[in-house]
């Protein structure tokens, strides 16, 4: 029992001792843990005998605790992961990396370090450095060795995929003629459209300097106006005062001398002589003047017309750029809908056939690969999630003992009959092929029993969550807000703020 007069805080400072030694401990385990990790046999590898082009995906086997990325050739990193503990499984599904931040700390477990942090549900799931023990022990993160999660955060985009499934399984390469393949002439179309938008800004910039060009030499046509003026004006004015002068002798009687008369009056033809003449280069120099101030119109005129050409071609070149951006069609057994994304937007919804509609299709995520040699063409990859397992049968993930023995094991090519099988049962509407974009590498076709997850959101992919595989890691959390899309499922639970604002949802 604890004695109510001792003072708390020189309680709190006799135990600070304490608590610093069982953290140092934590610690020391910790780094033991991760250098055992890190020196496991094949604990990260990589393809050194051809380059790597851009990772397609990472594909997370929650049962082998080992992620291996793939490019358009093959898989080119592979290393150990640590994924939920019992009670906070990561999810088996299907996301995207919607998020990246270099130093990351969580904001609910302690301020715990997640560096090189990829995030790919707002609610908190993400892919992060840490510690690797050899079997499942996070909150639903998966951890990464830390020099691994380093490297893979350099080489991927925003958007890549991220398959979370329950065996480790590989991609196959697949034809089938339900698989959408590239709108001929896109590609053209586009750098045509760019070349168009690089002409528009060459001439805006050309029309911009001819307007200041035009006003300059209107500017320095000022100064002949001005000087003819003023010269005129003093010659006006020296003839008027001449003449006053005489007028002023000849009203007060005095006598003025022929020769001086004569004079007087030779003075004021050649005033008079002056000023005509004056006047006709003031006259001439203020024609000039009006003439460089029409060019100064016409030619801002000209460069507003050319500006507002710039804008129109930027426009329809970004517009060729985003419909050359990836594209993700998913369609769901499960609401018997097709749904498309595009740049983390819905843009497409529409009502699609499956026949059999009330027997399992499985999960299937078809891939766009890099294009054929005629250009024309995308190759496609297909992954199925559920491995060939019965169906309701979930994989549980291996225990601390045998943990380190499946990362030996090679991934199980997905198996192309039942991919096919999935896409043989597909009936597309045309008017939606119609409004589909154009397809390029890193596009997707998602088939899945399942119906979108709460997850897929604003700032999303598509996430699609396996029904019969645990998914403790995100139950346990709290969503960010019900978004605008009409086929985001409402939700009556109080959730946190929107990602784009702060705080961001808890990990």
């Amino acid at each position: 029992m604890t004695s109510r007069c001792v003072n708390p805080k020189r309680k709190q400072a006799r135990l600070r001792p304490v608590y610093l030694a069982v953290a140092s401990l934590a610690v020391l385990i910790a780094a033991g843990d991760d250098a055992g990790a890190r020196s496991g046999k094949r604990s990260i590898e990589s393809i050194e005998s051809r380059s790597a082009s851009e990772p397609l995906m990472a594909i997370v086997s929650l049962r082998d605790q080992r992620i291996t990325v793939y490019d358009a050739k093959g898989w080119i990193l592979r290393a150990p992961v640590s994924s939920g503990t019992k009670g906070r499984e990561t999810p088996a599904g299907i996301f995207s990396v919607i998020q990246k931040v270099e130093d990351h700390y969580s904001n609910l477990y302690d301020d715990a370090y997640m560096p090189h942090m990829q995030r790919i549900t707002w609610s908190g799931i993400a892919l992060h450095g840490g510690v690797l023990p050899g079997y499942p022990a996070s909150h639903g993160c998966v951890r990464m060795p830390f020099d691994f999660a380093a490297r893979l955060f350099d080489a991927t985009a925003m958007g890549i995929r991220v398959i979370m499934a329950p065996t480790d399984v590989a991609p196959i390469e697949l034809a089938h003629p339900v698989l959408f393949q590239p709108k001929p002439g896109a590609i053209a179309m586009a750098a045509a459209r760019t070349a168009e938008a690089q002409e528009a800004a060459r001439k805006a910039a050309q029309a911009r300097l001819d307007a200041e060009t035009a006003f300059r030499e209107a500017s320095r046509a000022k100064v002949p106006v001005r000087a003819a003026e003023n010269l005129k004006r003093r010659a006006e004015a020296q003839l008027a005062a001449a003449e006053t002068r005489l007028g002023a002798r000849t009203r007060l009687g005095a006598r003025i001398s022929a020769k001086a008369k004569e004079q007087a009056e030779g003075a004021k033809a050649k005033a008079a002589v002056k000023i005509a003449e004056l006047q006709l280069q003031w006259d001439a120099a203020k024609a000039d003047l009006q003439h460089r101030l029409d060019a100064v119109t016409s030619a801002r005129d000209a460069a507003a017309a050319a500006d507002t050409s710039r804008a129109a071609a930027a426009e329809a070149a970004r517009q060729a750029e985003r419909e050359l951006q990836p594209i993700s069609v998913l369609i769901s057994r499960k609401t018997q809908r097709l749904y498309v994304r595009q740049a983390f937007k819905p843009i497409l919804e529409s009502p699609v056939t499956i026949a059999d509609p009330d027997r399992p299709i499985g999960t299937h995520v078809f891939t766009a690969i890099e294009r054929s040699t005629d250009d024309a063409k995308v190759r496609w990859s297909a992954v199925s999630l559920d491995g060939g397992r019965p169906p309701g049968a979930t994989v549980e993930p291996r225990d601390r003992a045998r943990a380190s023995s499946g990362r030996g094991v090679e991934p199980v090519p997905t198996v192309p009959d039942g991919a096919k099988a999935a896409l043989d049962r597909i009936a597309i509407p045309q008017d939606a092929l119609d409004r589909i974009g154009n397809f390029t590498p890193r596009s997707s076709l998602i088939v899945t029993d399942e119906a979108l997850s709460p997850e897929t959101g604003k700032g999303t992919e598509f996430v699609v969550l396996l029904s019969g595989e645990p998914q403790g890691g995100i139950k346990n959390r709290r969503r960010r807000p019900a978004t605008e899309f009409r086929y985001a499922r409402p939700r009556s639970l109080p959730f946190w703020r929107s990602p784009f604002g702060s705080p961001f949802s808890t990990w």
